[in-house]
């Protein structure tokens, strides 16, 4: 493609999008809720470059799909209005998808779309889900991690309590909010695996399902962990070393948990696999 339909190409996303990913960045992507927005584009951005790397050096076929690319391009446009013009973030974000996907058809074809299926399936993570969907998602996760929290603190002999989502620890009371069990690590980490996934190219389409749907109750053991260390730090130095940088430091905390059982159910997965692949029988034609 010559440069400079490129160039102009870039510039006009650049004028339509620049507005709507300065109001998420000063907006909703600075609340709990939304605060994994950010790093899902900056992975998809990166992604998008590393694909685009591997289409250099291969040899995929460049066929423009025109009838293909126009409806999927002007169908994004009308999603964009709509978001832009109502403040719906699920449309305006949404629509990026869209127009890149069209874009992508209509200069280059089917072929490369393809090539980069999971980056526009990746992006798909960073758009917002209306509050109503997400407060009811997020209130039954964050009262399963409270309970678990509370009863395997009890376990390990602690003076602890609940009540809701408040857990009582001593003297102390905590509040599982929605950074501590809420749909933010859940979507980071469900987009992170399934980029860890693509990124490391398994090949069993069963494995790669099955670490998928484990990438859920890692993340609920993640979240209980995150509030028993917490707990803990609140329980033996007070309220103030509960808060603050270390409250924050808890969210890496977290995701190196997470990202350190991920890649064990996968080592996990890989000699479970690798065991019933040896003992399949072969079959032997007479």
């Amino acid at each position: 493609m010559p440069l400079l339909p490129l160039l102009t190409i870039l510039l006009g996303l650049l004028v339509v999008y620049v507005p709507t990913f300065s109001d998420l960045f000063h907006g909703i992507w600075k609340t709990d809720q939304q605060a994994h927005g950010p790093i899902v584009f900056a992975v998809a951005l990166w992604f998008f470059y590393y694909k685009a790397k591997l289409l250099i050096n291969s040899n995929i076929p460049v066929i423009p799909a025109p009838k293909l690319g126009w409806p999927i391009l002007i169908l994004g446009c009308a999603f964009y209005a709509l978001g832009r013009s109502q403040s719906l973030y699920i449309f305006e974000v949404g629509s990026l998808v869209m127009v890149l996907l069209g874009l992508t058809l209509l200069f280059f074809g089917v072929a490369v779309a393809k090539h980069f299926w999971f980056a526009f399936f990746f992006m798909c993570f960073m758009v917002p889900l209306p509050p109503s969907v997400i407060d009811i998602i997020t209130q039954p996760m964050k009262m399963a991690v409270s309970y678990a929290s509370e009863h395997l603190l009890y376990r390990m002999d602690y003076p602890v309590a609940r009540n809701g989502v408040i857990i009582y620890i001593g003297q102390y009371q905590l509040l599982v909010a929605d950074a501590c069990a809420g749909l933010n690590s859940l979507f980071t980490l469900e987009a992170l695996g399934l980029l860890y996934m693509n990124v490391m190219r398994h090949e069993s389409p069963l494995r790669n399902a099955l670490l998928a749907i484990l990438i859920i109750p890692i993340s609920f053991a993640s979240n209980v962990t995150r509030v028993i260390v917490l707990a803990l730090i609140t329980f033996y130095w007070g309220d103030e070393a509960g808060q603050g940088f270390v409250h924050e430091f808890s969210g890496m905390f977290l995701f190196m948990t997470a990202l350190m059982l991920i890649i064990g159910v996968d080592s996990l997965l890989r000699y479970l696999t690798g065991k019933f692949e040896n003992r399949t029988p072969t079959v032997v034609n007479v």
